[in-house]
């Protein structure tokens, strides 16, 4: 059994919605905070060409030598390209524009879409023992979303408390469906989780409401909420854990957090 399998390696997991702006980064960023204060290794790949997972744990431009295009591309291998945060048992491999060509360059590539599931898993002998991987994918299904899909045992799914919510899924379960049938059968949904959710608001309580209806136990039990200091956070480059813990926000990433941690205890969604 490879070193970053279950039971003996970390839990891989991918935050994945092909829709922008639903809180996927911040999910990424908040609940590797979350995890790493439950004493829990990360490391936080990001895939995403923005690279504003990397931006809000303060990595600068400058210092994104090495980045998940060259991991992708076997320029680098995962010990050479990760980097220590300045926060506790938090690891990055941080992301750069350059990963936008991916889609291209990566065409002729056979194997293009088990590029990241071979990286993770090849020549680790040299890395951190990480107890979770967190993989922060673009806002779209493609070669990178797969990728991810690919080389993780479950997805989060950031899903906003907007009108419409639900029918955005359809395009995702579609494809997480094609995964497990072609390349990861084991991949699981580790959970839904309800963002930008206002209790005062009657569209949030109806979102909610029909995403329980829906899909049952797949959605978390925790909501995260619409929260000024969830939005300030980022700016000063700052998990809101380390920015204010005492809000709503970080409250509602750390309740995420422990619902994972109880998941994997468990065996739920595995």
């Amino acid at each position: 059994m490879s070193k970053l399998t279950r039971p003996q390696g970390p839990k891989i997991i991918a935050i994945a919605n092909q829709k922008g702006g639903v809180g996927k980064t911040t999910t990424t960023i908040n609940l590797a905070a979350a995890l790493a204060e439950q004493g829990r290794k990360i490391l936080l790949i990001d895939l995403d060409p923005q690279g504003n997972a990397s931006t809000g744990l303060g990595i600068t431009q400058d210092d994104r030598e090495i980045t998940t295009y060259e991991l992708l591309s076997g320029d680098a291998d995962l010990a050479a390209s990760l980097q220590e945060t300045d926060f506790d048992n938090i690891h990055i491999v941080p992301a750069t524009t350059d990963l936008s060509s991916a889609d291209i360059e990566l065409i002729a590539n056979d194997k293009r879409s088990f590029l990241l599931h071979k990286a993770l898993r090849e020549n680790t002998s040299d890395t951190p023992d990480f107890d979770y991987i967190l993989i922060d994918c673009p806002p779209s299904l493609n070669i990178l979303t797969v990728n991810a899909m690919i080389a993780s045992h479950s997805v989060v799914v950031p899903l906003q408390s907007e009108f419409f919510a639900l029918e955005g899924l359809s395009q995702l379960m579609l494809t997480l469906r094609e995964v497990r049938e072609t390349a990861n059968p084991d991949l699981r949904i580790e959970g839904i989780v309800l963002t930008m959710y206002d209790g005062r608001n009657n569209l949030s309580q109806q979102v909610e409401l029909d995403a329980r209806e829906n899909l049952g136990e797949l959605v978390f039990k925790t909501v995260i909420p619409r929260n000024v200091r969830l939005s300030e956070a980022p700016s000063f480059a700052l998990p809101v854990l380390h920015y204010d813990p005492t809000s709503r926000g970080s409250v509602a990433y750390k309740a995420l957090a422990q619902e994972i941690i109880s998941n994997e205890k468990t065996g739920a969604n595995s």
